[in-house]
Protein backbone atom coordinates (compact mmCIF):
# COMPACT_ATOMS: atom_id res chain seq x y z
CA UNK A 1 0.00 0.00 0.00
CA UNK A 2 1.64 3.68 -0.89
CA UNK A 3 2.12 5.72 1.83
CA UNK A 4 -0.52 8.40 1.08
CA UNK A 5 -3.40 5.73 0.46
CA UNK A 6 -1.70 4.38 4.20
CA UNK A 7 -2.21 7.48 6.14
CA UNK A 8 -5.33 7.71 4.24
CA UNK A 9 -6.68 4.51 6.28
CA UNK A 10 -4.73 5.39 9.04
CA UNK A 11 -7.16 8.82 9.48
CA UNK A 12 -10.21 6.67 9.20
CA UNK A 13 -9.74 4.54 11.68
CA UNK A 14 -8.29 7.23 14.28
CA UNK A 15 -11.41 8.80 13.31
CA UNK A 16 -13.90 5.86 14.13
CA UNK A 17 -11.58 5.55 17.10
CA UNK A 18 -12.42 8.54 18.27
CA UNK A 19 -16.05 7.69 17.66
CA UNK A 20 -16.02 4.69 19.44
CA UNK A 21 -14.55 6.96 22.68
CA UNK A 22 -17.22 8.58 22.93
CA UNK A 23 -19.27 5.65 23.97
CA UNK A 24 -17.20 5.82 27.71
CA UNK A 25 -19.10 6.52 30.19
CA UNK A 26 -15.60 7.73 32.07
CA UNK A 27 -16.07 11.66 32.90
CA UNK A 28 -12.43 12.45 33.04
CA UNK A 29 -10.93 10.93 29.84
CA UNK A 30 -12.34 9.07 26.84
CA UNK A 31 -10.82 7.02 25.09
CA UNK A 32 -11.37 4.50 22.08
CA UNK A 33 -9.51 1.62 20.40
CA UNK A 34 -9.72 -0.62 17.12
CA UNK A 35 -7.41 -3.39 16.04
CA UNK A 36 -7.52 -3.65 12.55
CA UNK A 37 -5.96 -6.76 10.70
CA UNK A 38 -5.64 -7.66 7.38
CA UNK A 39 -7.63 -4.30 6.24
CA UNK A 40 -10.68 -5.86 9.13
CA UNK A 41 -11.31 -4.17 12.02
CA UNK A 42 -10.84 -7.08 14.33
CA UNK A 43 -11.92 -5.51 17.49
CA UNK A 44 -12.89 -2.63 19.12
CA UNK A 45 -12.90 -1.00 22.73
CA UNK A 46 -13.00 1.85 24.73
CA UNK A 47 -11.86 2.76 28.34
CA UNK A 48 -14.89 1.72 31.19
CA UNK A 49 -15.93 -0.78 34.24
CA UNK A 50 -15.85 -4.20 33.45
CA UNK A 51 -19.24 -5.82 32.56
CA UNK A 52 -21.68 -5.85 34.93
CA UNK A 53 -20.46 -2.81 37.26
CA UNK A 54 -21.75 0.53 37.34
CA UNK A 55 -20.69 2.45 34.57
CA UNK A 56 -19.28 5.04 36.80
CA UNK A 57 -15.53 5.23 36.24
CA UNK A 58 -14.88 7.68 38.82
CA UNK A 59 -15.18 8.01 42.61
CA UNK A 60 -16.97 11.24 44.55
CA UNK A 61 -13.11 12.66 44.20
CA UNK A 62 -13.16 12.47 40.19
CA UNK A 63 -10.14 9.74 40.97
CA UNK A 64 -10.64 6.58 38.50
CA UNK A 65 -11.68 3.58 40.02
CA UNK A 66 -8.57 0.85 39.90
CA UNK A 67 -10.41 -1.54 38.43
CA UNK A 68 -11.46 0.59 35.11
CA UNK A 69 -10.30 -1.48 32.19
CA UNK A 70 -8.31 0.68 29.37
CA UNK A 71 -9.72 1.11 25.63
CA UNK A 72 -6.60 -0.82 24.29
CA UNK A 73 -7.27 -3.73 26.99
CA UNK A 74 -10.64 -3.99 26.45
CA UNK A 75 -10.03 -4.03 22.77
CA UNK A 76 -7.37 -7.07 23.24
CA UNK A 77 -9.69 -9.38 25.61
CA UNK A 78 -12.14 -8.78 23.35
CA UNK A 79 -10.48 -10.24 20.82
CA UNK A 80 -9.09 -13.18 23.48
CA UNK A 81 -12.33 -13.86 23.97
CA UNK A 82 -13.31 -14.19 19.46
CA UNK A 83 -11.41 -16.82 17.04
CA UNK A 84 -9.24 -14.04 16.03
CA UNK A 85 -5.94 -13.00 17.30
CA UNK A 86 -3.47 -9.99 17.04
CA UNK A 87 -0.66 -10.77 15.54
CA UNK A 88 0.60 -8.58 13.61
CA UNK A 89 -2.26 -6.37 13.68
CA UNK A 90 -2.17 -2.33 14.11
CA UNK A 91 -4.11 -1.18 16.82
CA UNK A 92 -5.60 2.57 16.55
CA UNK A 93 -5.74 4.88 19.85
CA UNK A 94 -6.96 8.20 20.51
CA UNK A 95 -4.54 7.97 23.47
CA UNK A 96 -1.18 6.11 23.40
CA UNK A 97 -1.18 3.45 25.34
CA UNK A 98 0.13 3.46 29.58
CA UNK A 99 2.51 1.13 30.15
CA UNK A 100 0.54 -1.37 31.36
CA UNK A 101 -1.63 -1.50 28.57
CA UNK A 102 1.91 -1.44 26.82
CA UNK A 103 2.66 -4.95 27.71
CA UNK A 104 -0.67 -6.48 26.49
CA UNK A 105 0.32 -5.17 23.37
CA UNK A 106 3.15 -6.41 23.29
CA UNK A 107 2.15 -9.90 24.23
CA UNK A 108 -0.91 -9.98 21.94
CA UNK A 109 1.32 -9.72 18.66
CA UNK A 110 0.66 -6.20 17.46
CA UNK A 111 3.09 -4.61 15.77
CA UNK A 112 1.82 -1.17 14.83
CA UNK A 113 0.39 1.37 17.25
CA UNK A 114 -1.13 4.50 15.59
CA UNK A 115 -2.56 6.96 18.09
CA UNK A 116 -3.65 10.58 18.38
CA UNK A 117 -3.03 11.82 21.44
CA UNK A 118 0.21 11.70 24.07
CA UNK A 119 -0.94 10.08 27.29
CA UNK A 120 0.95 12.09 30.21
CA UNK A 121 3.20 8.73 30.79
CA UNK A 122 5.52 8.07 28.10
CA UNK A 123 7.26 4.76 29.70
CA UNK A 124 4.61 2.77 27.25
CA UNK A 125 5.41 3.82 24.25
CA UNK A 126 9.23 3.94 24.91
CA UNK A 127 8.73 0.04 26.05
CA UNK A 128 6.90 -1.10 22.48
CA UNK A 129 9.33 1.18 20.36
CA UNK A 130 12.26 -0.87 22.44
CA UNK A 131 10.28 -4.32 21.75
CA UNK A 132 10.40 -3.06 18.05
CA UNK A 133 6.60 -2.29 17.57
CA UNK A 134 6.04 0.56 15.03
CA UNK A 135 4.35 3.56 16.72
CA UNK A 136 2.77 6.34 14.86
CA UNK A 137 1.27 9.71 16.27
CA UNK A 138 -1.39 11.05 13.50
CA UNK A 139 -2.53 14.60 15.28
CA UNK A 140 -4.46 16.01 12.09
CA UNK A 141 -7.04 13.10 11.75
CA UNK A 142 -8.91 15.40 9.53
CA UNK A 143 -9.34 14.66 5.69
CA UNK A 144 -6.02 16.24 3.91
Amino acid sequence: MSKAKQLRYDKAYLRMAKEWAQLSHCNRKQVGALIVKDDMIISDGYNGTPSGFDNCCEDENQKTHWYVLHAEANAILKVAKSTNNAKGATLYLTMSPCKDCSKLVLQAGIKRVVYIDHYKDDSGVHFLKTAGVNIEQIKDIENE
